[in-house]
């Protein structure tokens, strides 16, 4: 019986033994810094939309695994490319940040990113991307005698580019083909307004 008890108890030590040795390995592991890494481009200060340039950007390293989707990486041309809407400093910029076609998949086929020149700059400042717009449009030399007429109903402002001038403010609506011919043509001929209604997002 105590050769059993002997033997038992050698047992549980070495039992014991290679527990304590497998927790001292895995603490120590988990002590180890986490070397991996990716790089990626972020803002280097907040930014507005607008035109981007190099000196915007700077990299930053993530852990992989907090790498948005679509994030860009160093390299990749920015200078030039269009920011839709502001972007805080460090955060990254991922495809879906810029005007092209990432951004305008997200609005479904068919969809084209028309400029309108709003006539009145202080309400152009009140839009931010993501708002949902009804441009609306009056002859330029409107004397009161023709309402002003809906040109683009429910159209997603998709930038609202930094700048003005005498002739109004710049705003990059995602509009249908029908509904970008019927602004070019409103804005040949007369001057845009914009209403913001309850379906503004």
């Amino acid at each position: 019986m105590r050769a059993l008890r002997r033997l038992f108890g050698r047992r549980h030590r070495l039992i014991a033994t290679v527990v304590a040795a497998l927790a001292m390995a895995c603490a120590v592991i988990a002590l180890q810094p986490d070397t991996a890494s990716v790089t990626v481009l972020a803002a280097a200060r907040d930014l507005h939309s607008g035109v981007l340039d190099a000196a915007d950007l700077k990299p930053v390293a993530l852990r992989p695994d907090t790498v948005p989707d679509g994030a860009l990486r160093p390299g990749a041309p920015i200078a030039g490319r269009v920011l839709a809407g502001p972007m805080r400093r460090g955060e990254p910029l991922t495809d879906v940040r810029l005007l092209g076609p990432s951004l305008l998949a997200t609005h479904g086929p068919g969809t084209v990113a028309t400029p309108a020149r709003v006539a009145d700059p202080e309400t152009a400042r009140l839009l931010s991307p993501g708002d949902v717009v009804d441009v609306l449009a009056a002859p330029s030399t409107w004397d009161g005698s023709a309402p002003a007429k809906i040109v683009a109903e429910d159209v997603t402002v998709l930038s609202t580019p930094a700048g003005e001038s005498d002739r109004g403010a710049l705003v990059v609506l995602a509009t249908t083909s029908d509904q970008a011919i019927e602004l070019a043509s409103a804005q040949a001929g007369g001057r845009l307004s914009i209403t913001i209604g309850s379906h503004a997002r």
